[in-house]
């Protein structure tokens, strides 16, 4: 399945330009994440975790390195793809209401 990026109606896409400030073994990380899921495999904890309580077919990818947690939310469309929409920093233990609020928002717009 073709992994695709939420893109704003400016034609940004958050996403890939979160990963721009990102270091380069995070982004390894990233993309071979990425491959994984455009071969067909379904991630599982550690690495992915099925939000499908907040969203059907909403994904977390769960990445870290020596500076923190970082979360990627990917939706899967069947017929279309996998759409990265939204990703941030994580910096409690919850995921913070306002982030899930904007992955909502983004996945209503897909």
């Amino acid at each position: 399945m073709k992994v695709k990026f939420y893109l704003s109606n400016s034609g940004r896409s958050p996403v890939e330009e979160f990963l721009t400030e990102l270091h380069k073994d995070l982004k390894a990380d990233f993309l071979d994440a990425i491959i994984l899921l455009e071969q067909g495999q379904n991630l599982s904890m550690p690495l992915s975790r099925n939000l499908s309580s907040i969203a059907k077919g909403l994904h977390e990818l769960r990445l870290k390195d020596r500076t923190g947690a970082y979360r990627f939310f990917y939706f899967i469309k069947k017929s279309e793809g996998i759409y990265f929409v939204h990703a941030f920093k994580k910096k409690t233990q919850e995921l913070p209401s306002k982030e899930i609020g904007l992955v909502l928002k983004r996945i209503r717009e897909i």
